[in-house]
C-alpha cells in the first residue's frame, strides 16, 4: 500500500495528466481543422491537398520517408544509382581496413556493360611483381612534378565540402601518398595542413586568384604556387555534374571564411561562369596555359568532360605549329553522368559523353597527333572500385581521380544532400553541430586504408592478367559484355591508333572514332 502522501501525489499527477493529453488532444484536433480548412478552400497550388485536404499532406512525408526505405530495405545489393549497395559497401570495409572477401559466388549479373578482365593461367607471382613507379608530369615547367601513386583525390571544393572534411582529406592524402586537389572553390588552410601534395584548380570565377572584375590576378597565383605543398595547376573548363556551366555553392554555405577565401560576399550563392571568360578557341586556351605555367612554374593542365571532340583536334594541330613546350601537361577526362557538385538535372542527366567513351577516344585522339608522350592523362568519373580503376588504366590513362569514393570513406552514405547544407555525416555541411559527427584524425586515417586496399586490388587484377603492374595493363586485357551477353575485346571496340597518323594522312573525319566504337555493339 502506498503512503495517503505518495497517494494523493500520484493522484494529482495522473489528473494533470489526463488533462495535458486532453489539451494536447484538443490542439490537435484544431490544428487538423484549421490546416483541412486551409487546404481545400485557401490553397490552389496543390491538388492532391485541395481533393483530399489533409490526408493529401502525408504524400510529401512519405515521399521523403521513400529516399530511406528503398536504399536500406527495398533496393537489392546491386540496383541503386549512382552507387549500388555493393560499391558502397567495398569501399566502407576497405575504408576500415577490414576483410573485403566474400562467399558463395558473384552477385554481379552477366548484363551488357559489364567489364571482364582476361586472367592468364601463368599469373605474376608475388615475388616477380613490379613496383608502381612514379611518373613525371609536366617536364617543361620549371618544378615538374613527380607523382608517386595512379590513384589520387578529385577536385572538391571547400565550401562544398566542409572544413572537417577536407582536413580529414588533406591528412589522408599525406599518409597514402597521393595527391588533393583543391576543386574550383581555392586554397584553404585546410587543404594544406595536412602537408600533402595539393592540385590548385582554377575554376571559371578564378576563387582565390581573382581580381575585383573576376579576371586573372598573377600575383595572387604566383603567392599561391609558392607554396610548397601545391605541385600542379589544372585550368577547369567543365566537370560532370554540369558540363557547360559553372560551379554553384548555394548562399547559406557561403560563410565568412569561404568568402574571404573565394573573394566572394558574404551569403551570396556563388555561381560560377559557365566557361573560362577570356578563352574562346585552341589558341586562347594554349595562351591561357602558357600564361599560367609562366608565371607559377609549375605544370598546368586542362579539366574537361568530353562532349564534342573537335576543338581537340583544333587544340593539337595548334600545339604542333607551336611547339611541344606549348603543350598542357595534362588532361583530365571527367565523365558526365555526373559528380559530387549542384547541378541542374538536364545537365547531369544529358550533356557530355561518359568515361567508358570519352578516355578511349581522347587517348586514341593523342596517339594519332603523336603526344600520347607528351600529355599525362587523367580519369575521372565513378573511379570508386578496383576493377573500374583497372579498366580506366587499360584503356590508357596514366592516373585516375575520385572524388565520391573518398566521400564514402569520409562516412558519406549517399544521402543526396550534399547541395542542402543538411548532411547527415557532415561531409558537405556548415553546421557546426553536423559537421561534429565528422572525426578528421579518424576519418584521415579511414582515406588512407581506402586508397591503400584499392591500389592493392588494381595491382591483384593487373597480376591476375599475367603482368608485373597496373600501368602494364592494356586493351587486349579486357572483354565487354554486349547485349545478347557474348564479350568483345576492348581492343576491337577501340583498335590502337599508329603513333602520328593523323599528321601523316590529316585529321580524323567527324565520326571516325564513333565509326570504330560501333564496331560489333
Amino acid at each position: 500500500m502506498l503512503s495517503p502522501q505518495l497517494q494523493s501525489w500520484l493522484d494529482t499527477f495522473i489528473t494533470w495528466l489526463e488533462l495535458g493529453l486532453l489539451l494536447a488532444l484538443v490542439i490537435a484536433l484544431l490544428t487538423a481543422l484549421v490546416l483541412w480548412f486551409q487546404d481545400r478552400y485557401l490553397q490552389t497550388a496543390h491538388s492532391i491537398r485541395r481533393n483530399y485536404p489533409l490526408i493529401g499532406r502525408f504524400r510529401y512525408f512519405f515521399e521523403h520517408l521513400g529516399e530511406f526505405f528503398r536504399q536500406y530495405f527495398f533496393a537489392m545489393d546491386r540496383e541503386e544509382l549512382p552507387f549500388n549497395r555493393a560499391q558502397r559497401s567495398w569501399v566502407y570495409r576497405a575504408a576500415k581496413n577490414l576483410s573485403n572477401t566474400v562467399a558463395f559466388g558473384s552477385t554481379k549479373q552477366n548484363g551488357a556493360g559489364r567489364m571482364v578482365f582476361l586472367n592468364t593461367p601463368f599469373p605474376t607471382l608475388e615475388k616477380n611483381a613490379a613496383e608502381t613507379m612514379p611518373v613525371m608530369i609536366g617536364p617543361h615547367a620549371r618544378q615538374p612534378y613527380v607523382a608517386r601513386s595512379f590513384y589520387n583525390i578529385s577536385g572538391m571544393s571547400f565550401g562544398a565540402l566542409s572544413k572537417p572534411a577536407v582536413r580529414a582529406l588533406s591528412h589522408g592524402a599525406s599518409l597514402a601518398g597521393c595527391w588533393l586537389n583543391t576543386g574550383e572553390g581555392g586554397l584553404a588552410p585546410w587543404h594544406l595542413e595536412g602537408h600533402c601534395d595539393v592540385i590548385f584548380q582554377i575554376g571559371t570565377a578564378r576563387y582565390g586568384v581573382r581580381d575585383a572584375d573576376g579576371g586573372l590576378d598573377d600575383a595572387r597565383l604566383e603567392q599561391v604556387a609558392q607554396r610548397p605543398e601545391v605541385k600542379m595547376i589544372e585550368i577547369k573548363l567543365s566537370q560532370g555534374a554540369k558540363p557547360g556551366k559553372g560551379g554553384i555553392l548555394p548562399g547559406p554555405k557561403v560563410t565568412e571564411e569561404i568568402a574571404s577565401i573565394r573573394g566572394i560576399p558574404v551569403g551570396q550563392p556563388s555561381i560560377s561562369p559557365n566557361g573560362q571568360p577570356d578563352v574562346g578557341n585552341a589558341a586562347d586556351l594554349l595562351d591561357m596555359i602558357h600564361h599560367v605555367r609562366d608565371v607559377t612554374g609549375k605544370p598546368t593542365g586542362i579539366k574537361a568532360v568530353i562532349g564534342s571532340w573537335q576543338w581537340l583536334e583544333d587544340l593539337f594541330m595548334e600545339i604542333h605549329e607551336r611547339g611541344l613546350d606549348s603543350a598542357p601537361d595534362f588532361i583530365t577526362i571527367d565523365s558526365g553522368d555526373g559528380g559530387t557538385g549542384a547541378a541542374p538535372m538536364s545537365l547531369m542527366d544529358d550533356v557530355g559523353l561518359n568515361l567508358s567513351e570519352s578516355l578511349p577516344l581522347v587517348v586514341d585522339l593523342l596517339d594519332g597527333f603523336a603526344l600520347r608522350e607528351r600529355i599525362r592523362v587523367i580519369a575521372s568519373g565513378k573511379l570508386i572500385t578496383p576493377n573500374m580503376v583497372a579498366w580506366a588504366i587499360a584503356m590508357g590513362a596514366d592516373f585516375c581521380v575520385s572524388a565520391r569514393g573518398y566521400m564514402f570513406a569520409l562516412g558519406c552514405i549517399q544521402a543526396m544532400q550534399c547541395n542542402r547544407n543538411t548532411c547527415p555525416t557532415g561531409v558537405t555541411t556548415h553546421n557546426p553541430r553536423l559537421q561534429r559527427g565528422l572525426v578528421p584524425a579518424e576519418k584521415a586515417q579511414r582515406v588512407a586504408y581506402f586508397h591503400a586496399n584499392l591500389v592493392k586490388e588494381v595491382e591483384t587484377i593487373a597480376h591476375s592478367c599475367g603482368v608485373g603492374e597496373p600501368r602494364e595493363l592494356r586493351r587486349h586485357h579486357v572483354r565487354l559484355v554486349n547485349s545478347n551477353g557474348d564479350s568483345i575485346p576492348m581492343e576491337e571496340l577501340w583498335p590502337p591508333i599508329e603513333r602520328g597518323l593523323y599528321l601523316t594522312e590529316g585529321r580524323p573525319s567527324l565520326h571516325a572514332p564513333f565509326a570504330r566504337f560501333r564496331v560489333g555493339a
